[in-house]
């Protein structure tokens, strides 16, 4: 084992710990040597978000909220594997996680960092209860946040299976998912509901075509389909934040797709669509 193996154990072994709770690194942690060295190896890659990089912007507080130090080992795990190279600018914010865009070896990538400390993933608890993928859901809120994170690769990697317009998704580790980025240098592809369609009445086609897809074949309801997480992108709707996806075998599967089927309607609906809910939802649930 050489010394790089050997620093990426020690790191390894104080990421566990904290996992578990042992120790006092509350506050101390980058005062740690391990930690120092760490950091200094994946500081310059960070730039972007540090605010010294070639973008022009800068927020001091979405580091301090988001790059913690469980944050930074598995994002300098992440860099190990090759699956991240830099950091640079947020692209995206919500209650659970900040997506940024980052560069990889082999081109652009988004990565969503899911917050350790935000207590809302306890209501999400119902959309992983009942998943035979995800038995034993152990109650400690970082352990939480892991197997979300790990569930919303497994579902990407599914619809993808499938062939359904979703990021492909790459890296994983701990509260870090590394995904293909939907758009370009300049910025993020927009949401549906942020741009004026040419044919609405197509784009609700392809949505149901997705859930009935996705429903029928993947065996996956989205349990939270609406304009607000359907990206457009090379004139194409693409469908993103699936980390609420549950198996059609979860207890509340067939609830979530009539939620999500009204979604549906009711934002074509308000474009002009035809869209009436219990046409649409037969259509779904075609085989």
């Amino acid at each position: 084992m050489d010394d790089t193996d050997s620093f990426e154990d020690e790191v390894e072994e104080i990421d566990t710990k904290e996992m578990h709770g042992e120790g006092g690194y509350a506050t101390e942690w980058m005062e740690q040597p391990k930690m120092k060295r760490m950091f200094q190896e994946i500081e310059h890659r960070l730039d972007g978000v540090l605010g010294k990089g070639q973008y022009e912007w800068v927020d001091r507080r979405v580091f301090d909220q988001v790059f913690d130090r469980s944050t930074l080992l598995a994002i300098y795990k992440l860099m190990r594997q090759g699956e991240v190279d830099t950091i640079e600018f947020p692209i995206a914010s919500g209650k659970e996680a900040h997506v940024f865009y980052a560069t990889s070896p082999n081109g652009p990538r988004a990565v969503k960092i899911f917050h350790t400390t935000n207590a809302v993933f306890k209501s999400l608890t119902k959309y992983i209860e009942g998943d035979p993928r995800f038995g034993g859901l152990s109650r400690r809120h970082r352990e939480l946040v892991t197997i979300w994170v790990r569930k919303e690769h497994r579902n990407l990697k599914r619809l993808e299976n499938c062939g359904l317009q979703v990021p492909a998704a790459y890296g994983v580790y701990r509260n870090v998912l590394v995904m293909e980025y939907l758009g370009t240098p300049q910025g993020p592809s927009p949401r549906i509901r942020d741009i004026q369609l040419e044919n609405p009445e197509s784009v609700f086609n392809e949505l149901v075509d997705f859930m009935r897809v996705s429903w029928n074949v993947a065996e996956i309801v989205h349990a939270d389909l609406s304009e607000y997480n359907v990206l457009w992108h090379d004139s194409e709707p693409w469908i993103i934040d699936v980390g609420q996806a549950v198996k059609t075998a979860h207890p509340n599967a067939q609830e979530f797709l009539i939620r999500d089927v009204r979604n549906v309607c009711r934002w074509a609906n308000r474009l002009g669509v035809d869209a009436p809910f219990e046409e649409t939802l037969l259509r779904v649930l075609e085989d």
